[in-house]
């Protein structure tokens, strides 16, 4: 029985990060098209960090966000000799994201959030099944 409750402890945690994971994956996605001001840096894309993480004194383990980290690939270099953000050879920099690769790991992440979900209710439908049938 307590096992069976282990399943919600470890699809919650597992539902947390991946909510975390979709935060970020928004904020990257919300800062693509964004210019760094003069003299600045533009935003780095941000990406999660997984850790397993025991729960509790058995052998369960779940999963929490160890960190969120910047990438460290270079800004995207896009030349506008008007914009006032361009340097002395009219390139404006601009957030490294990937359009295209932040999508993929957005329905990534959705999907695994909506998995856990589906394994929780599954979960949940034993155990009252496992109720009923104890009565």
């Amino acid at each position: 029985m307590s096992s069976l409750l282990k399943v919600f402890d470890i699809t919650g945690s597992a539902m947390i990060s991946q909510s975390k994971r979709l935060n970020t994956v928004a904020s990257n996605l919300a800062n693509a098209e964004t210019v760094a001001p003069p003299g600045g840096t533009p935003y780095k894309a941000k990406h999660v960090v997984f850790t397993a993480t025991p729960l509790g004194d058995d052998a369960s383990t779940g999963v929490t966000v160890e960190k969120i980290v910047e990438d460290s690939t270079p800004p995207k270099m896009v030349y506008n000799p008007g914009d006032p953000s361009a340097d002395a050879n009219g390139f404006v920099s601009m957030a490294n994201i990937n359009v295209a690769d932040e999508m993929v790991d957005m329905i990534s992440a959705s999907r695994s959030y909506q998995t856990n979900v589906e394994v929780m209710n599954a979960a949940k439908s034993l155990f009252l099944k496992t109720l009923t049938i104890s009565q």
